[in-house]
């Protein structure tokens, strides 16, 4: 087993993941497209498509989003397991078809539902669960796809479609992140997430080692 991890910026690395693969002795590997521009993943056998902040509609800005599309479609094709996060989510859904737009901004720790009949590592997720958010953007469930967790304001969290599984979400971050992710926020929001991240950090971090042991099982 070997995971790929495709990032768009410097600061939106694996974080909590790549605790939870060293400790498994599970090799991982960066592939870094706002230095290279090229979607190359190798030897891999897993692939993670991690957040951005540009959207899935600018490929004539940023070339390589169709080219990770394609991977998308290619890898599952080939019953890999791929795996998006935040934009990675987003990616996915476009790869199959389904429209991604503005929406309501979400930024900070945000409840979410689990729905009825979710597979998978979601199988063990309770009824109600923390999540941090940070995004302006979401996503249609594409065709074949399996809605897996709902929000109040953003409905669409988490889908499976095959053996591909979308979060707007970020279960992998760590404190150090979330410390990083806010210094650009207002005081009010930045002092809510200094109170609240003690209390669901250790669930989110619990909740990541549940998408993992599903990403790299059997």
């Amino acid at each position: 087993m070997k995971i790929a991890a495709f990032r768009h910026v410097p600061d939106e690395p694996l974080g909590y993941l790549e605790t939870v693969f060293a400790g498994r002795g599970i090799p991982f590997a960066y592939h870094d497209l706002f230095e290279t521009n090229e979607v190359v993943p190798g030897d891999a056998t897993h692939l993670i498509f991690l957040g951005g902040p540009m959207s899935v509609n600018d490929e004539h800005e940023y070339p390589f989003l169709k080219e990770e599309k394609d991977l998308i479609r290619t890898s599952v094709r080939r019953k890999q397991k791929v795996l998006g996060i935040c934009l990675g989510a987003q990616l996915i859904a476009s790869a199959y078809g389904a429209k991604v737009y503005r929406f309501v901004p979400e930024i900070g720790w945000r409840s979410l539902r689990k729905e009825d009949g979710a597979r998978g590592g979601f199988e063990q997720f309770p009824a109600i669960f923390p999540v941090f958010q940070l995004h302006g953007e979401t996503f249609e469930i594409p065709y074949g796809g399996k809605l897996l967790a709902s929000g109040d304001v953003v409905r669409n969290q988490a889908f499976r479609i095959k053996n591909a599984l979308g979060l707007q979400f970020h279960l992998e971050l760590t404190e150090s992140m979330i410390n990083d992710w806010s210094r650009g926020l207002s005081r009010h929001q930045q002092n809510r997430i200094r109170r609240e991240t003690p209390r669901y950090l250790p669930e989110s971090n619990r909740l990541c080692r549940l998408v993992a042991g599903d990403f790299t099982g059997p």
